[in-house]
């Protein structure tokens, strides 16, 4: 503000000759500093896999890759579980026909179980090691309708539904239903905890994004969120929680809305907003670098990596022929998995690869070797 400089080029830049080379002193302090290699995003998916009879609604959330490297998929009454480690599929259970189709997927931290929501309002709990259900969820103050989104905390299983309702379900007691949050007026697409556990973000059909206090207890005062965001004007389905910065929240809106927004959680402000020019279906964080995935309807189907905080298009991939309604994100943070309507799952290199620290031998310990080094 008060206009001083804060860089003073002392120096002259380095003279090029004729063939455009730059030339620089031998022993150059430059020379030294090794350049990040800039990393090559391929604008194909890397393999393509059959999903048959998925259900191309925005709404629900059939796609989940749990911490085992195991991907599980909804194709109408049935949950198939493809192993990525070694590309084998099998089939987990076909639901009945009463009680189809299923609506939602996801596993649950220890990698082993995972949750089923279904049409008919209930939610399974199946053991996938042994394949045999553990139990069902329903009844009491549980849900009326279909169970659309799910999200673990821990023991803690959250269900969002076309009741409007959000449900915490403690999956280790007989009266699992421990606090139902009031706030949306319509049906609940999108579900996802913060790292820390301690915050619940929920998205709905009726434009609002709220964000819960885990130890906020639920009343039937109409202040029991922490937040309630309206800014969308659209459906909110898109929610990802940053794994750099604990209280940094992005959503994306529906078709009318194609907005990114960016959640200070803490104090509710959004920090900033970006138009797509197309309805946001998921979102996804690199766990590697400052970068956002997002997945898109019309009219390109595509997906869009940005550099954040810059918001600067990195790519666009292209190869879906219907929206790209859901998508997951492998353990190592590296491939991603996207499943459209047009019945196909797709596996995409798009995070690159982790660095890998090379061990370097030492003749002579260092001090604070046994220090753990930060990239």
């Amino acid at each position: 503000m008060n206009r001083t400089r804060i860089l003073a080029f002392k120096n002259k830049p380095p003279t090029s000759d004729g063939d455009g080379m730059i030339h620089r002193e031998m022993g150059s302090p430059h020379q030294s500093k090794s350049t990040k290699k800039r990393r090559h995003i391929s604008q194909t998916s890397e393999r393509t896999l059959d999903a048959p009879e998925i259900l191309d609604d925005f709404y629900l959330n059939l796609l989940d890759w749990g911490c085992n490297n195991v991907l599980a998929i909804a194709l109408n009454d049935k949950v198939y579980l493809w192993d990525a480690s070694n590309g084998s599929a099998s089939e987990l259970v076909t639901v009945s026909y009463e009680d189809g189709p299923i609506t939602s997927v996801s596993w649950a931290p220890d990698g082993r179980h995972i949750a089923i929501g279904l049409n008919n309002s209930h939610v399974q709990l199946w053991d996938c090691q042994v394949k045999r259900q553990l139990r069902t969820l329903r009844g009491g103050h549980h849900h009326e309708t279909r169970v659309n989104t799910l999200a673990w905390n821990n023991h803690i299983l959250t269900t969002g539904g076309m009741d409007a309702k959000v449900i915490n379900n403690d999956v280790r007691v007989r009266e699992h239903t421990v606090a139902c949050y009031m706030g949306h007026q319509l049906e609940v697409c999108g579900l996802k905890w913060s790292s820390s556990g301690k915050q619940l973000a929920s998205g709905g059909n009726d434009n609002l994004l709220f964000i819960w206090d885990r130890f906020m207890a639920p009343s039937n005062s109409r202040t029991q969120w922490l937040h309630r965001l309206d800014d969308h004007t659209a459906a909110v389905k898109a929610i990802a929680w940053c794994p750099f910065q604990g209280n940094l929240l992005a959503s994306g809106g529906g078709g009318s809305d194609q907005c990114i927004r960016f959640w200070n959680t803490h104090t509710g402000v959004c920090l900033n907003s970006v138009d797509t020019g197309s309805q946001v279906c998921a979102l996804l964080w690199n766990k590697h670098e400052r970068e956002l995935l997002s997945s898109h309807g019309f009219t390109d189907n595509q997906l869009i990596l940005w550099k954040y905080p810059s918001m600067r298009k990195m790519a666009e991939l292209l190869g879906h022929t219907s929206r790209a309604l859901y998508m997951a994100e492998s353990p190592d943070g590296c491939t991603v998995a996207t499943a459209a309507g047009d019945e196909t799952l797709r596996l995409w290199n798009v995070f690159g690869t982790p660095e890998v620290a090379k061990p370097a031998v030492k003749l002579k310990p260092e001090p604070f070797a046994n220090v753990c080094r930060i990239r």
